[in-house]
């Protein structure tokens, strides 16, 4: 699967850990012990979440010293905030038209109206 493909954002986000650690890296870069030391996990799961964060391209990282500091990467949810914007329009476009028809068949004098009485 490509990386950043809505799948892969998603399946990376559907953790509560990682969602955690993605708004950390959102606010500050920062390396996996100080990550561990805000969230009640261990660095070692900490650095696996991290690398499924990488892995779909939702965070980024760079050595400082001797420590690897991540930081979030905002276009690939930029992307699929846009795309499920998308999606939401679409719907709200046929819920409009459902919505179109079904007002006409319930105004008096409609076809529908009239066949009811």
């Amino acid at each position: 699967m490509i990386a950043d493909s809505p799948v892969v954002l998603c399946g990376a986000l559907a953790d509560e850990t990682r969602w955690r650690i993605l708004c950390l890296v959102g606010q500050r870069a920062a390396s996996a012990s100080e990550l561990a030391e805000d969230l009640p996990v261990s660095r070692q799961a900490i650095a696996h979440h991290l690398d499924i964060l990488a892995r779909a391209g939702l965070v980024q990282a760079h050595r400082q010293g001797r420590q690897l500091r991540y930081q979030a990467l905002g276009a690939p949810l930029s992307r699929l905030a846009r795309d499920l914007d998308a999606i939401g329009r679409g719907w709200e476009r046929r819920l409009d038209r459902l919505r179109i028809v079904v007002e006409a068949e319930q105004a008096p004098g409609s076809a529908a109206g009239r066949s009811e009485r």
